[in-house]
């Protein structure tokens, strides 16, 4: 099993979130989103009332074979790990 994340943050941001965090797996940035739309996980989204374009933290996992086995949409950090790791 791999781990790897992806975000729009520049890869200087994620070394030091990298090792604020102590994550023992590689980021990746998609500064243009271009793979966030690619997912599907680019969307409209409300913010503090306004409609702005950004991120749904999702988590999708992916088999040996390169297909998707199971897509978390919308993830909420408390308890995400327990249900994947369940899932696994």
């Amino acid at each position: 099993m791999a781990v790897i994340g992806i975000s729009r943050d520049l890869p200087a941001a994620q070394k030091k979130w990298k090792e604020k965090h102590g994550l023992p797996f590689p980021l990746l940035s998609d500064a243009d989103t271009q793979v966030q739309q690619a997912w599907g996980v680019w969307q409209e989204k409300n913010m503090y009332g306004k409609k702005v374009m950004g991120t749904v933290r999702t988590t999708v996992l992916v088999g040996a074979d390169g297909k998707v086995e199971k897509v978390f949409p919308k993830v909420k950090v408390d308890g995400h790990v327990q249900n994947v790791l369940e899932l696994l």
